[in-house]
């Protein structure tokens, strides 16, 4: 009988952010995670932001980020399924994570069933009312003209801008993060309750918040945010149809809970 009975769910690493000493230390911290639950993990999601910016050119792929990305291959190898979702930071891949690393690659949310439960799961940015500014930036982002004008920049250019925006990016004005204002505030929430007018899902699972948030929307639906790793180092784990927040090595132990 197979050991290998959960299933992990964690988001928004953002490798690379705020400097390679801080970011170097917390990839090592996430290899520790990763082979700890490699041994009884039957998938992994990847919930988006893994990394704080990454583009891949035709012949070429950000320097760094080596010790996870060997690892996940490695994981990939062994038999277990690694689903990585893009995020509003690492959305331009272009199919270097799939065929290299082995990962399956998802640029929207899916709805999948997990341990006989409905799971809605997305990285988040983009979805729900409000926020128009971003969704006008995105659809730039996703455009294929230009991507292709970006990829004829040179890396030293691409990454000097890339570094800009990513200091103005909401990972690094944490403060803003840390504020918990009423579930009648998060934007995601008021998603998945659209959804669930429509659709049952037991567990709306996502990033991009960046808050470990557990908040029940129903007596059999769940709104479940992962968090972040800059600060809380929370994770989500199914087990026997039942998701928690736990929490890594962190000076944290509790999700806010409403």
């Amino acid at each position: 009988m197979s050991t290998r009975t959960k299933i992990y769910f964690a988001s928004d690493f953002h490798l690379g952010a705020p400097n390679s000493e801080q970011s170097l230390e917390r990839e090592r911290l996430i290899i520790s995670w990763l082979n700890e639950i490699k041994t009884d993990a039957a998938e992994i999601y990847l919930v988006g932001d893994i990394f704080d910016f990454w583009y891949e050119w035709k012949s070429a792929v950000p320097r760094g980020f080596v010790r996870i990305l060997g690892k996940l291959a490695e994981i990939c190898d062994s038999g277990i399924p690694v689903h990585f979702f893009t995020g509003n930071h690492d959305l331009w891949t272009f199919g270097y994570l799939e065929e290299e690393i082995g990962m399956k690659v998802y640029r929207n949310p899916i709805q999948v069933s997990l341990q006989g439960k409905s799971c809605y799961i997305g990285h988040g940015d983009g979805l729900g009312p409000g926020d128009r500014k971003y969704k006008a930036l995105k659809k730039v982002f996703t455009s294929n003209i230009c991507q292709w004008l970006f990829s004829r920049l040179h890396p030293n250019a691409s990454f000097g801008m890339a570094n800009y925006f990513s200091s103005k990016s909401r990972i690094t004005n944490k403060e803003k993060d840390a504020i918990f204002d009423g579930e009648e505030n998060e934007w995601l929430v008021d998603y998945s309750k659209e959804i669930l007018k429509k659709t049952h899902h037991d567990y709306f699972i996502f990033g991009h918040r960046h808050l470990p948030l557990d908040i029940k929307l129903s007596n059999t639906s769940k709104y479940i945010n992962l968090g972040e790793w800059v600060n809380y180092n929370s994770y989500g784990v199914l087990e026997n149809g039942l998701l928690e927040l736990k929490f890594y090595h962190s000076n944290y132990s509790k999700a806010i809970n409403k």
